[in-house]
């Protein structure tokens, strides 16, 4: 299940409240003993009008229009949306809600989190259970407004009942959980009857539907279960005072790296634990050098795999970054993220404790000669619509904003189904509310990946990570660096050859020659003009990451691009260096902790 357009109610499915904006076309639906059918029609019989309703291969619903075949298709209609629109993002007894962009979910009144923890870390999948069991006999119900109506894969309807008849057959049955009108025209009419678990809620500002929904008659007094919380709770508040000791590094740390006290939840590895799982760090298990110290791979006594990246002694400015991981990456969960395990912090020891990924990073492929020949079109495709999703989460659908500021193929790790996997948050930065820009006067990044007003100017918001992601689009496609990039015709890095190919209407000569015949042209078409979308040069010109998720799974036409940002021919390869020079200790490029805008 993918997406529900939720059920009819008379006037419009209750899970697409927008088509009451698309005044083109009018609907109909019909349900009898006999048939069950929807229509639609043009409002004005006479506009030459062609229409067509259509589900692409990634799921979604689109409606085009378009006036004479002369014309291209044009947008009127899609689905999903937005998170909340896809299916049961918040579980069961649980209402999804755009909040300022961002997705939020929250347990329907009389019900609490499944699993609190998981939803500490903005995961809800789990969704909701009741705080108090139902009796049957005493049951009450709560009125909810401009909701969708929960999946009625196991409800009942019956048209000729009115709403109060429909509340007592609710209230008779002991097995049914919510009940609502089937027709909300003419003041409402029809009587439709859940069953069983309530799923795939949404509440609307505009639009949906009176649902009611069946709880436990509120109790007076502390019966012998109140008195067990009671007590459990004074127990439980020791507990916590014991358990708070076991943060009083972490909170140390915090300290030390300057920043407000975020709360976190992290296990904590002992020094002793780690040095066994890596065989004191033995050169046959390092993975890499970072920025900021070395990666090692590392196997616990239960035979968990894990990646240790252990902070470099030496690094003076890692600490900030360190800290900022820790509290960021505790709060994430996605399934295009890497995972963070937990951490070590002993003495002048400081590692992070990961996920391990068997496949390395996304460099480690596509610029080797002899490894890109592994992943074939389809698996890069995979791959760049996966980074899509994990940046969307970053930027709109977890808790914060969060830009990473650091995004390359470097970091862009692969597990052992070539699933990508975002990583590497130690130069991200948090943002609150509404915010999605910034100014620094200490930018941090990598060449060739950084944008051109956050590597010149120091102001970075989210489309500076859509320009980072634009760069990886492109080289995947190519099989080539965007920094380093040399061609016998220009001087030109990645994006200006890009560009001159596309303005000669030869894009498709970018593709890596590995890929053979295995690649749909269209696809690869598309995404190159996705990529010269998100590098160009004006952040305002370049589209958000929810924008680019939509274009990569749809085939609406896209705007024209713009010139790419740093679209000048370099006359020496030195011009391409740092300015302060750093010495090169990464294999995933080079990664800037200083530099003067210039």
């Amino acid at each position: 299940m993918h997406f529900r357009v939720g059920s009819w109610n008379g006037l419009r499915f209750t899970g697409s409240p927008e088509l009451q904006g698309v005044s083109l076309f009018k609907y109909e639906f019909q349900l009898t003993k006999n048939e069950v059918y929807y229509e639609w029609e043009l409002q004005n019989s006479q506009s030459p009008l062609i229409s067509r309703l259509v589900v692409n291969q990634s799921g979604f619903l689109q409606r085009f229009a378009r006036s004479t075949p002369s014309l291209s298709w044009t947008l009127v209609y899609a689905a999903p949306l937005d998170q909340c629109d896809h299916y049961a993002v918040c579980g069961a007894y649980a209402s999804c809600k755009i909040f300022n962009s961002l997705t939020v979910c929250a347990c329907l009144d009389g019900f609490e989190p499944k699993s609190p923890k998981e939803w500490r870390v903005s995961n809800w999948s789990s969704g909701c259970v009741r705080r108090s069991n139902l009796d049957c006999r005493n049951d009450v119900f709560q009125s909810y407004r401009g909701f969708k109506l929960p999946d009625t894969s196991n409800s009942q309807f019956n048209t000729s009942m009115s709403l109060t008849e429909c509340r007592q057959k609710c209230l008779r049955n002991c097995s049914c959980t919510a009940y609502a009108n089937s027709d909300i025209r003419n003041g409402g009419s029809g009587c439709l009857l859940w069953f069983d678990e309530l799923a795939d809620l949404r509440e609307y500002t505009e639009g949906g539907q009176d649902l009611y929904i069946r709880l436990a008659k509120p109790k007076t007094g502390y019966g012998k279960k109140q008195v067990a919380i009671i007590v459990s709770s004074v127990m439980l508040t020791g507990m916590v005072f014991i358990g708070l000791l076991c943060y009083v590094r972490i909170k140390k740390l915090r300290k030390q790296g300057g920043g407000e006290n975020e709360e976190m939840e992290l296990p904590i590895f002992d020094l002793a634990t780690i040095v066994k799982a890596t065989d004191n760090f033995s050169s046959d298990n390092k993975l890499g050098q970072g920025g900021f110290g070395p990666v090692y791979k590392g196997t616990l006594a239960e035979g968990q795999e894990i990646a240790v990246k252990r902070l470099s002694k030496s690094s003076g400015q890692g600490m900030v970054e360190f800290k900022n991981e820790v509290i960021l990456i505790a709060k994430l969960q996605h399934r295009n993220l890497v995972k963070l395990l937990g951490c070590c912090i002993q003495g002048d020891e400081k590692m992070l404790i990961y996920e391990y990924m068997p496949n390395k990073s996304l460099d480690y492929f596509i610029f080797d000669q002899t490894k890109k020949v592994l992943i074939d079109w389809q698996r890069r495709m995979h791959i760049i619509v996966g980074i899509a999703r994990g940046l969307l989460y970053l930027h709109q659908d977890s808790r914060l904003r969060i830009i990473h500021r650091d995004l390359k193929a470097g970091n862009v790790l692969l597990d052992k189904d070539m699933n990508p996997k975002i990583s590497d948050f130690g130069l991200a930065r948090m943002f609150r509310g509404d915010q999605i820009e910034a100014d620094t006067n200490r930018v941090v990044g990598t060449y060739g990946y950084m944008s051109p007003e956050y590597a010149v100017d120091g102001h970075f918001s989210i489309k500076s990570d859509v320009f980072s992601f634009g760069v990886i689009v492109l080289e995947i496609i190519s099989g080539q660096k965007n920094r380093g990039f040399r061609h016998p015709d220009h001087n030109h890095n990645l994006l200006g050859h890009t560009w001159r190919l596309w303005m000669e209407e030869r894009a498709l000569e970018v593709s890596d020659t590995m890929l053979g015949d295995s690649y749909t042209v269209s696809e690869v078409l598309r995404c190159i003009h996705v990529a010269l979308l998100c590098v160009q040069k004006r952040p305002e010109d370049r589209p958000d990451i929810s924008s680019v998720v939509l274009m990569l799974g749809s085939e609406n036409p896209l705007p024209q691009p713009k010139l790419p940002g740093f679209y000048t021919e370099r006359n020496l390869p030195e011009e391409e260096a740092s300015s302060s020079q750093p010495e090169c200790v990464s294999v995933n490029e080079v990664t800037i902790s200083m530099l003067q805008g210039r």
